[in-house]
């Protein structure tokens, strides 16, 4: 049960927000060369996945189900946050406009484990 539904700690809510201004401030922001391509894919491929695979937990009927699409949603998220990090230590957007994302990225991670680990028990 989420007790945070609808509320700004409403773990749906923080992942749309998140994904939503990580691709704005950060994904459209990388200069679209040619060695910079497959890398705008990669971030936006996993990003946009972390979304899509919450909501799809959101809609499982299933305890199995549910966990194996927030499993997809941590390891997705894991992706975006090396993806995050390879932008920022090459330079490709300004560190002090990635470090937040990366941050929430890390929050977003501990939170999804923390609910994957309490929903099998």
């Amino acid at each position: 049960m989420n007790k945070y539904r609808g509320t700004e700690k409403d773990i749906h809510t923080r992942i749309y927000k998140f994904v939503i201004s990580c691709f704005r401030d950060v994904v459209k922001k990388i200069p679209k060369t040619t060695e910079n391509i497959p890398i705008i894919s990669q971030v936006s491929s996993s990003l946009t996945s972390i979304g899509a695979n919450d909501q799809e937990a959101d809609a499982t009927t299933s305890k199995k189900d549910f966990i194996a699409k927030y499993s997809i949603v941590r390891k997705e998220t894991k992706e975006t946050k090396y993806w995050l990090s390879f932008i920022r230590d090459t330079l490709l957007v300004e560190e002090k406009i990635v470090e937040p994302y990366i941050q929430e990225c890390q929050e977003i991670l501990m939170i999804v484990s923390k609910i994957i680990e309490n929903t099998r028990f």
